[in-house]
C-alpha cells in the first residue's frame, strides 16, 4: 500500500513511517520544512510539504494514495480547543478524498479521560469532557461511507525523543526540587512505547474494517505515584503528595485516573507489544539528560 502519513516527522509519525517502510509499504509524508523533507527521504519516504491548513494539499496528498494514517496535532494547549477545531476539519478533508473508495484512514485520539475511575475499553466513546474531536470527525466519515478508524494513543506514548507528558512532569520537577503526585498518587496512567504504537497504525491500516477504536496500551495501569518515584530517583529529588495547585494548568492531567485496556485490539489485530515498559525507558532512554 502507499500510505499518506500526516505528522509523517513527529515523535509518533516517524515511528509509524519507519515501520510502514520496513513492511513494505510506500509513504508519502506530511512535512512543514526542508529539514523535514530531507528527514522523510533520507528514510525512503516521499514528501510533500503542507501542514493541516493546507486543506487543498491534504486533499491532493490522500487521494494520491491507498489510504491515510493521520497523527499530526498542534499539542500547543494555550489553544487546545483551536487545535482541536482544525484537526476535525483536516480529518474532514482527508476523510472526503477517500469518499466513494474502500481506501482507510485511521485518526488519532487518545485514552485520557475516556471512562475516568474505571478500566477503559475500546467500546467506550469520550464524553464532553473531552476536548479533542478527532473521533466525531471519524464517527461523520463512518456515516458517509468512509472506511474511518481511530488510534488512542495512551497518555504516556514514550520512548526517545519524548516531550509529552512524562518529560513536561520531569520540567517541572527540576523547576520546583520535587516529584509531586496528588493524594496518595493511586491515580493510574497506561502507557506505551513508540514503536509498539507504530506497529499499531499498520496492523490496523492493514486489517481493519472501519469504524473500530484501536487501543495502543501496552502497560493499562501505572501509578502516578511509580511514575513520580522514577522521576524523582531521575532527578534526585525528593519525592512528595502536593495539592493540585502545585501543577498548575497540568494539574487535571496529573490526577486524572487513566486506566486502559487494549484487549480487544490485541486479540483483533494480533498485536503483542515488545518495547521497553515505561520504567524501563525512564532508565534508558535519555529523559534526563537535559
Amino acid at each position: 500500500m502507499r500510505i499518506f502519513v500526516t505528522g509523517a516527522t513527529g515523535f509518533v509519525g516517524s515511528a509509524v513511517v519507519q515501520d510502514l517502510l520496513a513492511h513494505g509499504h510506500q509513504v508519502l509524508g506530511l512535512s512543514r520544512s526542508d529539514i523535514g523533507e530531507a528527514q522523510l527521504e533520507a528514510a525512503g519516504a516521499q514528501a510533500q510539504r503542507g501542514d493541516l491548513d493546507d486543506l487543498e494539499g491534504l486533499a491532493r496528498g490522500a487521494a494520491a494514495c491507498d489510504g491515510v494514517i493521520h497523527t499530526a496535532f498542534n499539542h500547543d494547549f494555550s489553544k487546545f480547543a483551536q487545535n482541536a477545531q482544525q484537526d476535525r476539519r483536516a480529518i474532514e478533508v482527508l476523510g472526503g478524498a477517500l469518499e466513494g473508495t474502500t481506501k482507510p484512514i485511521l485518526v488519532t485520539s487518545g485514552t485520557a479521560m475516556l471512562a475516568p475511575g474505571r478500566l477503559a475499553t475500546e467500546e467506550d466513546r469520550p464524553g464532553q469532557a473531552s476536548p479533542r474531536l478527532s473521533e466525531l470527525g471519524a464517527d461523520d466519515l463512518v456515516a458517509r461511507g468512509v472506511r474511518a478508524s481511530v488510534v488512542r494513543l495512551a497518555p504516556t506514548t514514550h520512548g526517545a525523543g519524548d516531550h509529552g507528558f512524562v518529560p513536561m512532569l520531569i520540567g517541572l520537577a527540576r523547576e520546583k526540587g520535587v516529584a509531586a503526585y496528588i493524594g496518595e498518587g493511586d491515580n493510574k496512567w497506561s502507557a506505551v512505547h513508540r514503536m509498539d504504537a507504530a506497529r499499531l497504525y499498520r496492523l490496523a491500516i492493514e486489517r481493519g474494517a472501519g469504524g473500530e477504536r484501536y487501543h495502543a496500551v501496552a502497560e493499562q495501569a501505572v501509578p502516578f505515584k511509580v511514575i513520580a518515584a522514577a522521576i524523582g530517583k531521575g532527578l534526585g529529588v525528593p519525592v512528595e503528595s502536593r495539592s493540585p495547585e502545585h501543577f498548575g494548568w497540568f494539574a487535571m492531567f496529573a490526577s486524572m485516573d487513566a486506566a486502559t485496556s487494549a484487549a480487544w485490539t490485541r486479540e483483533t489485530l494480533g498485536w503483542a507489544p515488545v518495547g521497553p515498559s515505561l520504567m524501563e525507558d525512564l532508565e534508558t532512554a535519555g529523559y534526563f539528560d537535559s
